[in-house]
């Protein structure tokens, strides 16, 4: 557990856990406490002292966290590049230099006692399919369990995101009685468009009802669920190619809110034909 390895700063004290009894001196009748020598889990500190002790045992080893991104580390020298992700106490190491990433590996287990789980296929609900022109990054397992849970699992799918026929207006229906459904839905939706940029769109516009979502909302975000039914191994596919051109694309829809009358943009960035934003 690599919370337990994080040192503390400050003086912490914790209840005696339960089942454990410990005989008291008469002259003792306060209960007694324990005062932690190591981060828990639980704390509000365990995350932030365990991120400074990896940190600073990374940084011996010539590592840098990116200025966008502190869970994300890089080593770079004339000839190769090397990347560590870290989320809470799980870890992705990759790069094009095996040396330094063995090397690496050795030097995390006799700091913190690591296990290595090999090449990676499941992060943070994002699957990893590698074929011979590239990997390709879905969400099928977690689409299968959003589609269930939502009640359609025994509906039909459908071929388009959103009914071209519906408008949706933030005045026009019947208020929802639990709109937590509707954002906890719009809020998985979201997640998904990490590997699924063809909801962007969907997603943006269900997105615009959050605060008094009606039943017409509901109806058109359980229709992109009918969608995800038929299309639950589509994704983002990263290609192996040595190209590195970019090309850029944008559209804009002229005044379409039918609230605001504001236009609504889109755009995609490819890398050496690898979608990437």
């Amino acid at each position: 557990m690599h919370f337990f390895i994080g040192n503390l700063d400050e003086e912490i004290y914790m209840k005696l856990p339960q089942g454990l009894t410990v005989a008291l001196s008469s002259q003792f009748t306060f209960p007694l406490v324990c005062k932690l020598q190591k981060s828990l889990y639980g704390l509000k500190q365990a995350y932030r002292q365990w991120y400074a002790k990896l940190s600073q045992a990374l940084c011996t080893r010539g590592y840098t966290h990116s200025l966008n991104d502190y869970s994300l580390f890089t080593k770079r020298s004339d000839s190769s590049t090397v990347f560590l992700a870290v989320y809470v106490d799980d870890i992705i190491l990759t790069g094009d230099d095996p040396k330094e990433i063995n090397a690496l590996k050795m030097f995390l287990d006799d700091q913190f006692k690591i296990k290595d789980l090999g090449l990676l296929n499941y992060f943070m609900g994002i699957e990893l399919l590698f074929v011979d022109s590239g990997v390709l990054l879905h969400q099928r397992k977690f689409v299968s369990e959003l589609v269930t849970e939502y009640g359609c699992s025994d509906a039909s799918p459908v071929s388009s995101l959103l009914e071209l026929c519906v408008k949706l207006k933030s005045d026009v229906g019947v208020l929802l009685p639990n709109p937590e459904s509707y954002r906890s839905l719009v809020g998985n939706l979201n997640f998904l468009t990490h590997t699924r940029p063809d909801l962007c769109f969907a997603v943006q516009h269900l997105s615009q009802f959050l605060k008094s979502p009606r039943l017409p909302h509901l109806t058109a975000a359980l229709h992109v669920l009918r969608y995800l039914k038929g299309t639950p191994d589509v994704g983002v596919h990263l290609n192996g190619s040595s190209d590195f051109s970019v090309q850029a694309f944008c559209d804009s829809d002229w005044a379409s809110c039918s609230d605001l009358r504001r236009s609504v943009s889109g755009y995609c960035v490819f890398l050496g034909g690898s979608l990437i934003s």
